[in-house]
């Protein structure tokens, strides 16, 4: 047993720190964090490729980029805030993670991953409106306009977090303090509290629905509406047209959304493993940001022109500077 930090005349238990117990009673598990490592690598450049190409060309500052750039921050973030520390933890064999620094752990992997999701919302409405109102779609689809959403989701979020996990602060643990996780994640860690939690369990329903149910009812609302405008278009070409910008984002939504419902289904309806509920956090939480640079923006003809365009550009602007150097 972990030694107590504090202990109360209230018998509150604070501890000193948490053990990660991974997978259990699963031979050569090292294979899976060797993947992570290979899928943080990956993450880094297909993020950084895309934040570095929006930034530098002037071309795709536009609004539907604005939410792209976001979207590809969030993942970069996520996945730095929860990959490193998990194969550090798990390579040299160092499972016992501080407290602190577990709440902190907790923080920033639910806002990035809070963020994803709200930002998947934020996509939808600019395809919404540009399927369902395509002659207004530059004046309603602002940078101003996108900024602001993205700017609110950000800081609500952040209040709603900030609020869950100061939450977990308050809880007592004296019983386990074996997280069954491969990182601090907020679930496991609030089932081992063996206090009062009816005021942790009203954030975490909030929570689940303003950054999980909500967002996945608005997206299909707007799917709705989309298939209901693409009904009335006469010429089948163009509704294949209309349909064809939005597989993208239904492929993004499927991968961020569908694990999530998985586990809280599996887990409310019978029991899930905790090496089922590690798989699906993986999948939920790494995978979307290995993918979404590569589905949605790295493949798409107006990146890679801007990609080529910027290569060429730089090229002749090297080649120009050398022969200006080599006439000196």
């Amino acid at each position: 047993m972990v030694p107590a930090a504090t202990i109360s005349n209230v018998t509150f238990v604070r501890p000193a720190e948490f053990y990660l117990n991974g997978f259990y009673n699963v031979l050569h598990d090292e294979y899976f964090y060797i993947f992570l490592c290979f899928v943080y690598i990956m993450t880094v450049v297909g993020n950084v490729l895309l934040l570095a190409v929006i930034f530098l060309v002037k071309t795709l500052h536009t609004p539907k980029y604005m939410i792209v750039f976001n979207l590809a921050l969030t993942d970069l973030c996520g996945s730095t805030a929860l990959i490193p520390k998990v194969l550090d933890t798990f390579f040299s064999d160092n499972r016992y993670i501080v407290y602190e620094a577990c709440l902190c752990q907790i923080f920033f992997v639910m806002v990035f991953a809070s963020m994803q999701s709200w930002t998947l919302v934020t996509m939808a409405y600019d395809r919404f409106i540009a399927i369902c109102f395509p002659l207004r779609y530059h004046s309603i689809v602002t940078k101003p306009a996108v900024a602001a959403m993205l700017l609110f989701a950000w800081v609500f979020l952040l209040s709603l977090i900030s609020c869950l996990v100061g939450l977990l602060d308050r809880l007592s643990f004296c019983g386990s303090l074996v997280i069954q996780s491969f990182f601090c994640d907020h679930g496991p860690i609030y089932h081992l509290a063996c206090n009062d939690k009816s005021l942790n369990y009203i954030f975490v329903f909030i929570f689940v629905i303003t950054v999980f149910s909500f967002p996945l009812i608005l997206i299909a609302a707007t799917y709705v509406c989309i298939a209901i405008a693409l009904s009335r278009i006469a010429s089948g070409e163009e509704r294949v047209k209309a349909l064809k910008t939005c597989t993208s984002h239904l492929i993004l939504v499927a991968l961020f959304f569908l694990p999530f419902l998985g586990t809280n289904i599996a887990a409310m309806t019978s029991y899930l493993h905790p090496n089922a509920r590690i798989i699906n956090s993986t999948l939920t939480h790494i995978i979307p940001a290995l993918l979404n640079p590569i589905i949605y923006s790295l493949k798409s003809e107006e990146v890679l022109n801007s990609i080529k365009k910027f290569w060429k550009n730089n090229r002749l602007s090297n080649i120009i500077l050398s022969e200006k150097v080599t006439s000196l």
